[in-house]
């Protein structure tokens, strides 16, 4: 018994470009890896190689696009006879879909090493 031809597999051809559109898809409102896969018609060891490759060429860096502002409180006086401010519990959502909760009392050297270590992994 012959099998019947139904379609033609197509190789796609993805510029550096397309694929890195592609891969800023990923965590941008919350879309998952395998979202933005299914949406293109890929499979996520695809966007995960993508990944990989385009880190290689120096294309591609865990901390692209991220960005920090400063934040300022105004000038606020304390009371001479106030105890210390407790340091808050800080929710920060990244790119890439995680969330990291840290103290409000990290140094921002801390918090940037931490930040792009979740990013790479």
């Amino acid at each position: 018994m012959l099998g019947e031809v139904l379609g033609v597999e197509r190789r796609r051809r993805w510029s550096d470009e397309e694929k890195l559109e592609i891969l800023l898809e990923v965590g941008a409102g919350g879309a998952s890896v395998t979202q933005v896969a299914q949406r293109h018609e890929l499979t996520r060891s695809q966007i995960y190689g993508w990944r990989r490759d385009l880190k290689k060429k120096g294309l591609w860096s865990p901390d692209r696009g991220a960005v920090f502002l400063p934040l300022d409180f105004g000038a606020q006086s304390e009371p001479a006879h106030s105890p210390p401010a407790r340091p808050v519990l800080v929710e920060l959502r990244l790119g890439n879909g995680r969330c990291l909760r840290f103290d409000s009392s990290m140094d921002g050297e801390t918090l940037t090493g931490l930040i792009r270590a979740v990013e790479a992994a």
